[in-house]
């Protein structure tokens, strides 16, 4: 069905003056679908939505067997909306006001060890264009913690190797500096030299932006998300990791083993680009774990008799 036209000015003004990514609007676009099928399949509409048909549209989802993630988000796009309808005076109320928010289990990241990241790393074999790039990806991913978004958009005017400095543009357009370790930077080198990056790059750029894409596809082409995604799973399987690796572990892993060796969880958010320390914190959970686990296993009074 088409989306009444409030709710599209809604999801326009998401994008534009709130900045969100095309992604999170095309999930809230699916969100609000749903509800407004909702609203008409009980005889209501934007118009004279309320709390009880709020309240139905969240257990129907519930009952339907979504994730209890999936109705979180939907709820949240139902408060979107009907808040916006009330900010823009195309409605007085908000049905959504008094319906609470349900609460989700935030669980421990997973987060590989360092030995399985060094056995990651070793399964990049060869010195051919692939093999420097495929190790320029993972050797980012785990040293900057970078989302794999923010790998595909990289522009060779981001990464600064003579002071060991990349440039990486997070959610809602925000731009943070982060630093890049030996190992990064050394991989990225290789890749960008002609003996990597220059083999791949074609005689004629098929789009503007492919030319100052820091990672191409073998056609010559900016990689995209998936292409990332799949350099990651592909060593990721020849590592013996399989299942336990995605792009966001290695980012999990990043802010692990900083707070493990020590960095202040100030330093780590701001590298990650959370918006809150509360997310960054997630972490120290995970190394909390770690600790328990160690002393669980190699203290001779740990675990009672």
């Amino acid at each position: 069905m088409c989306l009444d036209a409030r709710a599209e000015e809604f999801l326009a003004w998401l994008g534009v003056e709130r900045g969100r990514s095309p992604r999170t609007v095309e999930a809230y676009r699916r969100d609000l679908k749903r509800y407004l099928k909702h609203l008409d399949d009980c005889g209501r509409s934007l118009d004279d939505a309320t709390e009880s048909d709020v309240v139905a549209f969240v257990r129907r989802l519930a009952a339907e067997g979504l994730a209890a993630s999936s109705v979180a988000r939907a709820q949240v796009s139902l408060r979107g909306l009907h808040g916006f309808l009330v900010a823009e005076s195309l409605r007085e109320d908000d049905p959504c006001a008094d319906v609470e928010m349900p609460g989700l289990p935030r669980g421990i990241p997973k987060a590989l060890s360092v030995q399985q990241v060094e056995s990651l790393m070793e399964a990049v074999a060869g010195d051919d264009p692939s093999a420097r790039r495929d190790r320029a990806v993972l050797e980012l991913l785990y040293g900057a913690g970078c989302r794999i978004s923010e790998a595909g958009s990289l522009s060779l005017a981001d990464v600064d190797l003579h002071v060991g400095l990349v440039r990486l543009a997070g959610k809602g357009a925000k731009e943070r500096i982060v630093p890049l370790g030996r190992c990064a930077a050394e991989a990225l080198q290789s890749w960008l030299e002609p003996a990597g990056r220059g083999r791949l790059a074609p005689e004629r750029w098929a789009r503007r932006g492919d030319a100052e894409a820091v990672f191409l596809n073998r056609r010559g082409g900016r990689l995209s998300r998936q292409g990332l995604w799949l350099i990651v799973r592909r060593h990721g399987d020849e590592a013996g990791l399989g299942s336990l690796l995605t792009p966001h572990v290695l980012r999990h892993s990043c802010a692990t083993h900083m707070l493990d060796g020590g960095a202040d969880i100030r330093i780590v958010q701001e590298m990650l680009g959370h918006a809150s320390v509360s997310t960054t914190q997630i972490y120290t959970k995970v190394s909390t774990e770690r600790l328990r686990e160690v002393y669980r296993a190699a203290h001779p009074r740990a675990v009672a008799a």
